[in-house]
């Protein structure tokens, strides 16, 4: 992986998507959370082969600016783009468009962990080990 890669992915707005149904809102529009997902899933698809044996990432940082409203049946597409490696710290800057123009803006981070040792530490707050 290297600064300045760059990944597409989209979806299309449908009931299952809208802030109504999600619950993040009472409007037939795409909802944030499922613009995030769509964000988050777009670094994802970047890094697919990119982490050594074992590892995998996860999000700790989404910072959204959604700035237009999209109806089902429109096509929401991604651009990913990886802009700052800082050891197993990496950042994301993202654009959202559906066919009119922008939607929005994401910084988007993401930190390398070893699977085994980060579920781990998930299982322990509920009192629970792995293996």
């Amino acid at each position: 992986m290297k600064i300045g890669d760059v990944c597409e992915s989209s979806c299309t707005v449908c009931a299952e998507n809208t802030a109504n149904y999600v619950g993040s809102g009472s409007l037939e529009v795409f909802a944030t959370p499922s613009l995030a997902a769509l964000a988050e899933k777009t670094a994802c698809l970047l890094l697919t082969w990119q982490c050594e044996e074992g590892c995998t990432t996860v999000g700790t940082v989404l910072n959204i600016s959604h700035l237009a409203p999209t109806p089902p049946g429109l096509e929401v597409r991604c651009v990913c783009r990886l802009t700052e490696i800082d050891g197993r710290r990496l950042c994301f800057e993202m654009e959202l468009f559906d066919r009119q123009g922008k939607v929005a803006e994401v910084h988007h981070e993401r930190f390398i962990v070893k699977s085994e040792s980060f579920m781990k530490k998930a299982l322990a707050r509920r009192g629970e080990t792995n293996g």
